[in-house]
């Protein structure tokens, strides 16, 4: 009996003290960030979103994108992320608030994301780069979600939001053209509020050494 209570106890021990690092710990340390004013702009860093981007991160969540993009730009001197310009300081947990479920992500088989809507503002090239990665860069392998668009014939004349300039064989044959589904045009609204390019205090820009 002293053996099973002794088993129990540690059982107990174990997942108690994990509980308490990785739950209880940084609900007390961090749960209670807020955003902080930015006198500059008159609003908050980090930055409200559009209802539009809140659909997006679902599309985003649903289609796996986290598997091979990340979200954090890691500090010096640990890695290059600065120096490659993924972001002018490193992600910190204040970043991260306005998530319901943040994209860390672990893996960057594609490139980080934390700062994707600072160093690309073009939407048709972005629906294109979605549509046919080859298009755009020969060499990617990221997997087309020509799905989120619609094939179609045109009619009477080409939709205003209907994607050019695209090439090989996933281009429209004449008298056809694509067109974003509310959920491309969701998930590029999403990719557009991934900036990160705001003030923090506990997040200052490395000097320049």
């Amino acid at each position: 009996m002293n053996k099973l209570t002794l088993l129990f106890t540690g059982i107990f021990l174990t997942f108690g003290s994990a509980w308490v690092g990785l739950v209880a710990y940084p609900v007390a340390n961090l749960g209670h960030l807020q955003p902080l004013p930015n006198e500059e702009t008159g609003g908050v860093n980090p930055p409200t979103v559009s209802g539009l981007a809140v659909a997006g991160q679902k599309v985003y969540a649903a289609n796996g994108c986290m598997e091979c993009h990340t979200q954090q730009v890691r500090p010096d001197p640990l890695t290059t992320d600065i120096a490659k310009q993924l972001g002018k300081r490193q992600t910190v947990p204040r970043d991260e608030i306005r998530e319901h479920t943040p994209f860390l992500g672990e893996y960057r088989i594609g490139q980080d994301l934390s700062n994707f809507g600072a160093r690309q503002t073009d939407v048709a090239a972005i629906h294109r780069h979605l549509y046919s990665p080859k298009s755009v860069s020969p060499w990617s392998n990221m997997p087309s979600y020509s799905y989120l668009y619609e094939y179609r014939k045109v009619v009477s004349q080409p939709s205003a939001n209907a994607l050019q300039g695209l090439t090989g064989p996933r281009a429209p044959k004449p008298g056809y053209e694509v067109v974003p589904t509310q959920q491309a045009e969701a998930l590029v609204a999403y990719l557009l509020s991934l900036n990160q390019n705001y003030p923090l205090p506990e997040s200052p820009e490395p000097t320049a050494k």
